[in-house]
């Protein structure tokens, strides 16, 4: 009897663990600039379990920039891309790229810097004349910002696409590129250390107020698998609420980082209030949308109509 009772047990044990296996759906995910804080929400909840709580399992792919992001996305090769520039996004969209808005992923632009060498010649944006400007891939957030300040300040400099912080670094430290471009932790030491030199930041921009890189899906996978993107949404939004919430989350994204908890703190604290990203809101549309047409990512506004099969948030 105590044989078959063992055996029973043996038995639901096992029948648990499959169904628990095959509960955890996997996603495919790319995601921008690896180690930031607001790219780094889907990693840090990943690795403190939320994720798994909402029955997913997730595969992480990191780019170079939104541009390499939203080409996986357009693809199929990947489920959601994390951090895609609005501008790049407009532009797929306007011309008949299957993408979907399932989300914001951050609203204002303070957290991206441009710099110099500390013994560069150019003291503001105005002095970049011939010079060149460093952005990450084509249709990112800092494609868009760069175009901005090109246009705003009527400078006749080049943009030229360096991929990320750390490789544009390299090149702005070997005189290959003018004005760098990053976002911390990336670069706060050199500046602490008086290494380079900020110009400007996204701010400085008609950005400031708006959404400016968004969570991205394809519209089949928004078709067939909505209920998995649903559950995505709200391990998101758990993740930033723990982020805001409890030292562990800081000490996750440290460890992930590859930062001190101190350096994370300040970069929590000093580039990225709670608000700026949630997910649940593209901010500014009304203006984004004529700033896609002066800036040039699309050849007329996106109507009403458009950006209502454009922008699909999942409720709370």
């Amino acid at each position: 009897m105590n044989h078959v009772v063992v055996g029973c047990l043996a038995a639901a044990l096992s029948l648990g663990a499959a169904t628990q296996a095959r509960a955890q759906e996997t996603l495919k995910l790319a995601i921008g600039q690896r180690g930031l804080w607001d790219t780094g929400v889907t990693e840090v909840g990943y690795r403190g379990g939320i994720f798994k709580k909402h029955g997913l399992a997730l595969e992480l792919l990191y780019t170079q920039g939104a541009g390499e992001t939203q080409q996986a996305v357009i693809a199929g090769s990947v489920d959601i891309g994390v951090g895609v520039g609005i501008m790049g996004v407009l532009s797929a969209f306007a011309k008949g790229a299957p993408v979907r808005i399932i989300g914001a992923e951050i609203t204002g632009a303070g957290d991206l810097f441009w710099y110099v060498k500390a013994d560069s010649p150019i003291k503001s944006l105005k002095d970049t004349d011939g010079k060149t400007i460093a952005y990450s891939t084509n249709g990112s957030s800092t494609h868009g910002i760069v175009t901005a300040f090109i246009k705003q300040y009527d400078l006749k400099a080049k943009a030229i696409a360096t991929g990320g912080p750390p490789a544009t670094l390299t090149q702005v430290m070997s005189d290959q590129i003018d004005v760098g471009w990053s976002a911390p932790p990336i670069g706060l030491d050199l500046l602490d250390q008086g290494k380079i030199r900020l110009l400007a930041t996204g701010n400085d921009t008609l950005f400031k107020d708006q959404t400016v890189r968004l969570l991205l899906t394809n519209t089949q996978t928004l078709q067939t698998r909505k209920a998995a993107i649903d559950r995505y949404m709200a391990a998101y939004r758990e993740t930033i609420d723990w982020m805001y919430a409890d030292p562990a989350a800081l000490k996750t994204y440290a460890e992930f980082a590859g930062i001190s908890e101190a350096a994370a703190r300040r970069i929590r604290d000093g580039f990225f209030p709670k608000e700026s990203i949630s997910p649940d809101r593209v901010h500014g549309l009304g203006v984004i949308v004529k700033d896609a047409v002066t800036l040039k990512f699309t050849s007329s506004e996106l109507t009403t109509e458009q950006l209502s099969e454009l922008i699909q948030i999942p409720p709370r």
